[in-house]
């Protein structure tokens, strides 16, 4: 990558894509400047303050009014609040100038095509030399937009496609125009990777570029099926949601929140701009899309789409009659065969093989999905893997069509083609008859990918900044049971991964955690933990922990929270370091788990929290322990001691979860000048590995036991039981929350002592455990991790 630096950039443009974009610069340290247009005319408000149209406030009221609402929008945009602070906001007209000073300017105006040259040449006054320009356009060609400008911009300028939310969702489409430099693409590429976090692909400049072309035409496919096959929009949604590892939101509720007017507009550029597309009719809409849009039923922008709320009632379309009506919940037997696979790439062959109206749905669908996109190549790009890319980082797609295929077979796949009259292109055959039989495979650790032009396998570049445990894992593997896989990530380095439902931390997890430290302290140098399924861990298993409670086993209990907390010593104080790679949902166990290793490399989208408290129980795996020893450990000199007590108390007690790594920082979650975030999900484990080689090389020691943690005794008891008292007077917490509060304020208090007192940490996970149990053999405790179990919610009782 060039050493061209990104110190600063200009968005022009704040609509929701434009204030996202700048949202997510600021996330990443850059200084960001965010333009809008100047007011044509006064409002009300404006009006009444008797301001004019040459008032500051007036004049950037367009900006300030879309930033403002960008960072109250759910979910939020921006890592922290406080990074909010990178952006200046400003207008095109008094502060345009200021782009002569930005590294990257971002155009994200209205999608058309006269107004975007317009903004370019007014933009081409101030830029000075060098600077990356870019457009996020959706669609429009990028070699229209450069047109008539100096020689300078048009080597600096190509379309940058971010998806909406752009902090969110991966895919990051470069589009080169004629004249675009290899220098810029190669670093917008790399840039892109390693310091926005995003999948990088390189597209050619077609209408919709790779992850639009595909993905709407998937939508537009389901459009003309549902009708077809007689499907309901809930059995679409059932059929296309997370059993093939799609977004829970599936395919009809996708397009409410996405707005169907934004689909519409994508759909008729494609049907006016691609007129030799082999399935040119299917992006024609049908009848039912029309009529949706002309009474103004686009989704959740207006209210009402494919699907509608009326009080707490959930109403869906019936798309025969447009009339809505009560949900009706979806079944398929073929998806009840799936139920106890795991893996949702061996889910693929089952489906197919479906008896019912679910198997014929999957048959038709993905016939006409593989036939598409081997005809896209090398219309919208010339490497296969993009197109997977694309639609994984773009849509949310767990398997891109190409791995999905590979998982069906490609002769079976072929045969489904055929089966519906669908023409393949020409070189799958080829490729079979050259002898690969699958599209991927994995070569010492890499991922390689059929390359059309070569007729063999190539090794996809960019990815020896990853390790990708797929690929290791059988090679590499150390130990082995239900819960986990030990794999050795080279350098004198172990990983454990859990491998269990939802990655929850049982007893086998525990066993090969305590395995992968008898392991690791013998023959290596030191231990991550982390792994690369959609969540770190979502805690302990409250499964097991219910089941001995009911059957008043307590012993056992006792024993199995005591081994958990000796486990979660043990990433602390063993003789090699251990490192924590924590990322998505990392709950209860999952969040202790990380607090207890010697460094955390937490994932930017890590939601971390100690949640124990809507399972009835208090965090009995350190975390309560953990809490009260960060909290005297940030005790200073002339402190309220007690405030700073209350303010790791209530992290607890509110089962705060923080909504980025960041946020975890502020509930003493993360350490500062300990622990360390990362912005691309795919380096984690590499950068965790290096971390722990750097621990080891520097002369790692393992770490005495603390004795010489001070807890505040009655003193703080007594302030606790004042306040959980009054919070259940006023009905702010019931009372068995009060008494779960109550039970957790003994243990950060460190019991009833008569003064301050310094105590060890054994003796506070003792008491943890004590409190734990006693909670256990509460009725109410019972009943809320009953519900969880039973709903994924907590219970207010």
């Amino acid at each position: 990558m060039s050493k061209r630096r990104i110190k600063k950039v200009a968005v022009i443009g704040s609509g929701i894509m434009g204030s996202g974009i700048a949202c997510h610069f600021a996330n990443i340290g850059v200084d960001v400047l965010l333009l809008d247009i100047v007011p044509r005319e006064l409002n009300d408000a404006e009006k009444a303050k008797g301001q004019t149209l040459k008032d500051k406030v007036v004049r950037n009221r367009i900006v300030n009014d879309s930033f403002t609402s960008a960072l109250k929008s759910k979910p939020s945009p921006i890592y922290h609040q406080s990074f909010a602070q990178r952006v200046t906001l400003g207008n095109m007209e008094d502060d345009i100038s200021k782009v002569a000073d930005v590294d990257w300017i971002i155009e994200v105006v209205v999608e058309r095509l006269d107004i975007k040259k317009q903004v370019f040449e007014n933009l081409e006054k101030y830029r000075k030399p060098g600077t990356l320009i870019t457009s996020n356009t959706s669609g429009i060609p990028i070699q229209f937009m450069s047109e008539g400008r100096s020689e300078d911009f048009q080597k600096h300028f190509c379309g940058t496609h971010f998806f909406n939310p752009a902090r969110y969702l991966k895919l990051f489409e470069i589009i080169p125009g004629p004249k675009t430099s290899k220098e810029v693409l190669e670093f917008l590429n790399g840039y892109g990777e390693q310091f926005l976090g995003k999948t990088s692909v390189i597209a050619k400049d077609t209408p919709a570029f790779i992850g639009n072309r595909v993905g709407i035409f998937s939508i537009m496919s389901l459009f003309h099926m549902v009708k077809d096959m007689n499907l309901t929009i809930e059995e679409v949604d059932k059929l296309t949601g997370p059993v093939i590892g799609r977004p829970k939101s599936a395919t009809f509720r996708t397009v409410d929140v996405v707005g169907l007017d934004t689909l519409v507009h994508v759909a008729n550029g494609i049907a006016d701009n691609c007129p030799k597309d082999e399935r040119h009719e299917l992006f024609k809409l049908p009848d039912f899309i029309n009529k949706m849009v002309d009474n103004k039923w686009l989704g959740s922008k207006t209210g009402q789409g494919f699907y509608k709320k009326e009080g707490k009632e959930i109403l869906s379309l019936c798309l025969n009659t447009l009339e809505y009506r009560a949900s009706k919940k979806a079944s398929f037997a073929t998806l009840e065969l799936t139920k106890t696979v795991d893996k949702v790439i061996d889910r693929f062959p089952i489906l197919v093989n479906g008896k019912d109206k679910a198997g014929e749905f999957y048959r038709k669908n993905l016939a006409a999905l593989f036939a598409y996109v081997s005809h896209r190549i090398p219309e919208i790009t010339d490497q296969l893997y993009k197109i997977d890319d694309a639609m994984k980082a773009g849509f949310g797609w767990e398997h891109g069509p190409f791995q999905i295929w590979d998982a069906v077979g490609i002769e079976k796949g072929l045969e489904l083609a055929k089966n519906e009259d669908f023409d393949v292109a020409p070189w799958v055959n080829d490729m079979l008859s050259a002898g690969s039989k699958t599209f991927y495979s994995v070569k010492d650790g890499a991922s390689y990918a059929y390359d059309i032009d070569k007729k063999s396998q190539v090794k996809i570049p960019g990815q020896d900044a990853f390790i990708i445990l797929d690929n290791i894992r059988k090679s590499n593997e150390v130990f082995k049971n239900t819960g986990v896989v030990i794999e050795d990530l080279g350098d004198g380095i172990l990983n454990v991964e859990f491998q269990s439902k939802m990655n929850t931390i049982g007893g086998d997890v525990l066993a090969g955690i305590n395995k992968a430290i008898d392991l690791a302290e013998k023959d290596f140098d030191g231990l991550v933990v982390g792994n690369q399924a959609a969540n770190f861990s979502v805690g302990a298993n409250i499964g097991m922990i219910f089941m001995m409670a009911v059957e008043q086993e307590y012993d056992e209990l006792n024993m199995a929270i005591k081994y958990f907390q000796d486990t979660m010593m043990r990433m602390r104080y063993s003789s090699i370091p251990t490192i924590a790679a924590p990322h998505g949902m990392t709950l209860g166990g999952g969040c202790e788990l990380s607090m207890h290793a010697d460094k955390v490399v937490a994932a930017a989208e890590t939601y971390i929290g100690l949640v124990e408290f809507g399972v009835g129980v208090i965090p009995g795996g350190g975390g309560s322990k953990e809490m009260a020893l960060r909290a005297q450990d940030n005790f200073r000199k002339g402190d309220v001691e007690l405030n700073v007590l209350q303010e790791y108390f209530l992290t607890i007690g509110m089962a705060k979860v923080a909504t980025s790594a960041y946020e975890a920082f502020d509930y003493g979650i993360l350490q500062k000048g300990k622990d360390v975030v990362v912005v691309n999900k795919d380096r984690q484990i590499a950068t965790a590995k290096a971390y722990a080689r750097l621990m080891a090389d520097q002369g790692y020691t393992q770490p005495i036991q603390r004795k010489d943690i001070k807890v505040l005794g009655k003193q703080a008891l007594g302030m606790f039981l004042v306040g959980t008292d009054s919070m259940n007077a006023s009905n702010y917490i019931s009372e068995h929350d009060q008494k779960i509060a109550n039970k957790l304020a003994y243990v950060m208090a460190g019991g009833d002592l008569s003064e301050p007192t310094l105590v060890s940490e054994q003796y506070l996970l003792d008491l943890e455990r004590e409190a734990f149990l006693s909670l256990c053999t509460e009725r109410k405790t019972l009943e809320r991790i009953q519900h969880m179990l039973k709903t994924g919610k907590p219970l207010r009782n």
